[in-house]
């Protein structure tokens, strides 16, 4: 199945899993303090999130996690000194968030097939490319900072 590596955007994933989370969802409206976690959580997603973007325009590196060959520099900065996979952990989380919203047991599955889905098609590709690429640097880095936190 490595014709899967790197193929589909993470985002397009996440929104796929998040519109067929919603049939799953629980009948019963949701409660005042199950929305506040849900919106705690998108906001922690949000707050992952947008330093991580900033950080990749700042090093003027591609963010497509498609085109990872065409990686510049190594991001090691900022959010990246926490978890070397902040954007995916954001991702994570607005599923997370959404599931929490939506309410119900089936809807984990779709942050639990993300989790799954990334590391296996997207997160070790990406890996084996940054090694390639950085080598040595890279293996640095990998060793400093944990892949979610």
């Amino acid at each position: 199945m490595t014709w899967l590596e790197n193929r589909i955007p993470p985002p397009l994933v996440t929104l796929a899993l998040g519109a067929a989370m919603y049939p799953a969802a629980d009948a019963a409206p949701a409660h005042p303090l199950r929305i506040t976690l849900a919106l705690l959580l998108a906001g922690a997603a949000i707050i992952l999130t947008l330093p991580a973007l900033r950080a990749f325009r700042k090093a003027r590196t591609t963010v497509n996690p498609i085109r990872i060959e065409k990686a510049s520099t190594l991001v090691t900065t900022g959010i990246y000194r926490m978890t070397r996979n902040p954007m995916y952990l954001g991702m994570v989380l607005m599923l997370a968030a959404w599931a929490i919203w939506l309410g119900g047991p089936f809807v984990w599955l779709g942050p639990l097939i993300f989790l799954l889905w990334l590391d296996r098609f997207q997160i070790r590709p990406e890996e084996r490319a940054m090694q390639t690429l950085f080598g040595a640097e890279f293996d640095a880095y990998r060793a400093r900072t944990r892949r979610w936190l």
